[in-house]
């Protein structure tokens, strides 16, 4: 597939589109909004730039490879040629019900259809569409140029030959593919990160630490062997007889609430929004926010340029 199309120029759809034409993809990116198109093309330069600076790239294709990627405000011009059309607009169900439907009438037969939703039911999106088969979720993780994980995920009437076709095309422009072979909420990764973020929470909540202490039992505890020791890999190599020995005793007094935080629900009701308001389950001055960025980013670039070192 080289003829790509991107439903959504915002934060995910400009880094979609970003990894698609450095692998040599045209790419259109559509958006009804002319100024997040202008936005996007001035980001897809600066993310270029930035990883050219720590030599995942070269300053010579930053060029070429916008060049590759054309915007446009029009839905048809956007997938007339399209091999793959991926959507990534806002995460409101009704919206990426009409907008497949459209697709479904505007794109040739063959043409794929994926969805970047982090949460929302494959099966639903693709539900008034005729042609489900053909419908699929692609969930990219944001910085989507940085991290390479995509989760492929398998609508009810989702084609095994669309899951194989995506899947491949994915681990052919440099992703991470994995498949998601059923279709429940949330899928594998955010099911995993949202588990652990309710007892985060929940901690804070009962008072048995404050928010930063939970951060850095993460960050200097276990969350330093997470990139090379997954937590099923780690339960093989600790036993599972001392696992189920642990979870006999732990599990009952751990969250297991059904409903969000009660204290998050709170600080939403008084506009402590993190970084949006400078204050969440912490303080956040300009300067904090921007090292907080940098280091993530940086981490990430790292963590790239040392894989690539390996292989």
């Amino acid at each position: 597939m080289k003829n790509i199309a991107i439903i959504g120029a915002g934060l995910m759809g400009h880094g979609i589109a970003q990894v698609m034409a450095v692998h040599g993809c045209r790419v259109t990116l559509m958006d009804l909004k002319a100024e997040i198109l202008a936005a996007a093309r001035k980001h897809i330069h600066a993310n270029l730039t930035l990883l050219a600076g720590h030599g995942l790239g070269a300053t010579d294709d930053i060029e070429p490879a916008l060049n590759r990627i054309t915007c446009t405000g029009n839905l048809q011009d956007a997938v007339g040629n399209a091999e793959l059309v991926i959507e990534a607009v806002v995460e409101k169900l009704a919206i990426k019900q009409k907008l497949f439907m459209d697709l479904d009438d505007l794109c040739a037969p063959e043409t794929i259809l994926a969805t970047n939703t982090s949460v929302i039911s494959i099966s639903e999106i693709a539900r008034p569409a005729r042609h489900r088969h053909r419908i699929v979720g692609t969930h990219f993780w944001n910085p989507p140029y940085l991290i390479p994980l995509v989760e492929v995920i398998k609508g009810v009437d989702t084609s095994n030959e669309t899951m194989e076709q995506t899947f491949a095309f994915l681990q052919a422009v440099g992703k991470h593919p994995v498949k998601v072979l059923r279709d429940v909420p949330g899928f594998v990764g955010n099911r995993l990160q949202h588990a652990l973020w309710r007892e985060a929470l929940s901690i804070v909540e009962q008072g048995i630490a404050d928010a930063a202490t939970v951060d850095e039992c993460i960050k200097f505890g276990f969350g330093i062997r997470l990139p090379v020791l997954g937590p099923l890999e780690n339960v093989d190599m600790v036993g599972t007889d001392l696992t189920l020995d642990i979870h006999n005793y732990l599990l009952r007094h751990l969250e297991h609430s059904s409903k969000p935080s009660g204290l998050l629900i709170a600080k939403v009701k008084h506009n402590e929004l993190g970084f949006k308001t400078g204050k969440g389950y912490q303080e956040w001055s300009p300067e904090m926010m921007s090292e907080s960025r940098t280091r993530l980013q940086e981490y990430l670039i790292d963590v790239i340029k040392s894989k690539g070192k390996q292989q």
